[in-house]
């Protein structure tokens, strides 16, 4: 990699990126802090997930989320299910949050790093892929899914005593989705990627 600044993301100390073995972690001088890691192919892995995950996400839309069957009555719920009916109970406000952290931002930081790492790695270069890829970054923290499907598992132990819950596609689809964003945060080292545009320049 090529020697750049970084700064810690714990005390600010700079810190001047040096060519690391792989698989290996530079830390902070100061306080120890996770400064990046090298990951070999991290191009590669990181856009093989981003396309998962759209995948993912577009089944976890398509299909049945969740069955209630009381009394030989089968009602089918989806996605946005829950974010419909909490704007029909006058809280517009949680529902808008929970369809941006649970779908909205998945989708733009998904679609974003296909935007930016598809055409790298065919050696090519997209207008504004700096950018994008800087929102790429700014939506990493907002992306809850697991907070999201936490809160599912509690409504179903709870919603378990009344009814009989059959779990649907867009469940397990949901599920592999938490698992794939926790991968795209491990994988995607941002300093890689940023070297790669400066090969560019």
């Amino acid at each position: 990699m090529m020697q750049s600044l970084i700064a810690c993301h714990e005390c600010d100390l700079l810190h001047r990126a040096q060519p690391l073995p792989e698989n290996s972690k530079a830390r902070c001088r100061r306080c120890g802090a996770l400064l990046y890691v090298h990951f070999p192919k991290t191009i590669d892995r990181s856009l093989a997930l981003a396309l998962t995950g759209l995948v993912l996400l577009v089944i976890a839309n398509i299909y049945p989320f969740l069955s209630l069957e009381s009394q030989g009555t089968i009602l089918e719920t989806t996605l946005i299910t829950g974010a419909i009916i909490l704007s029909e109970q006058s809280m517009a406000g949680v529902a808008m949050l929970v369809l941006l952290t649970s779908m909205l931002i998945p989708c733009l930081l998904l679609g974003a790093l296909v935007y930016v790492l598809w055409p790298m790695k065919l050696g090519h270069r997209l207008p504004a892929n700096r950018r994008v890829f800087r929102l790429a970054l700014t939506l990493r923290p907002w992306s809850m899914t697991e907070i999201f499907f936490l809160g599912i598992l509690v409504s179903v132990v709870k919603l378990a005593k009344m009814a009989t819950i059959i779990p649907g596609t867009a469940l397990f689809s949901f599920l592999a989705l938490v698992f794939v964003l926790a991968a795209v945060n491990t994988f995607l080292v941002p300093i890689t990627i940023w070297e790669k545009m400066d090969q560019w320049r």
